[in-house]
Formats: C-alpha cells, sequence, structure tokens
C-alpha cells in the first residue's frame, strides 16, 4: 500500500507529470485528507486545475485524520522541525504500514527510529 504526498497529486495535473495519474489512481494508492485541504485549498487555484483535483479526490482513497494520527503527527513534530501537513502525511503512512510517494524526500527521510519507506516515482523516469 502506499501514500502519495501532495506535491505528486500538483504535479499530475500537469501534462510533463501524465505518467504519474495512473500511478495515482491505482487501488492501493492512499491520500490524507491534508493532501486535500493543501490541495484545493490553495487560495488562486485557476478555475481547470480546481476542476481536475475535484474529479481525483472524488475517486481517490482519502484517509481521514484520527485522533491516532494527529498524537502520531504531534510526536513526530516534537522530535524534528517539519511542517503540520508533513508530520500527517508521515504519521499516516507510518501507523498504517504504508510506503510514502513524494517528490520531496528530504522532508520524510529523518524520521528516527520508525519503519518508514519513502520514495520518489519522479526518480524514476
Amino acid at each position: 500500500m502506499k501514500i502519495f504526498d501532495s506535491n505528486l497529486i500538483i504535479y499530475s495535473s500537469l501534462d510533463e507529470y501524465q505518467q504519474l495519474r495512473s500511478l495515482i489512481m491505482a487501488n492501493d494508492v492512499f491520500i490524507s485528507a491534508v493532501t486535500k485541504i493543501e490541495t484545493l485549498g490553495y487560495h488562486q487555484l485557476p478555475d481547470e486545475d480546481k476542476t481536475y483535483f475535484e474529479g481525483f479526490f472524488l475517486q481517490a482513497n482519502v484517509l481521514p485524520i484520527t485522533d491516532e494520527i494527529v498524537d502520531k503527527a504531534t510526536e513526530l513534530r516534537q522530535q524534528r522541525k517539519m511542517s503540520v501537513d508533513d508530520c500527517i502525511i508521515a504519521a499516516t503512512a507510518v501507523l498504517n504500514g504504508f510506503a510514502l510517494y513524494t517528490n520531496n524526500t528530504k522532508d520524510f527521510i529523518h524520521i528516527p527510529g520508525l519503519t518508514l519507506t519513502v520514495l520518489n516515482p519522479l526518480n524514476e523516469r
């Protein structure tokens, strides 16, 4: 199972990254609810992109932010400076045993004492 970081969802809307579209729509791919907020919540989101992302999220496996995820995200943030969004995504991956797919591997590879596989599918282009 996999969880995809927001940056890959955003990149998938661009023609030069269209190979991501089939990856992010696979049955074993999950998205954190925080990714939906990050992606659709951008204040200058063009209408065309909004339509694309809304369609994506209607079909995506979106996981809610549970109390357990909040607790794990808090623990991660106490260990090292991380954005709240990244902590929530990492906590979701860790608690569900998912590999985390991102273009920003450096934001996650430092997580100590956890079994977290971090992969960048764009390196395989």
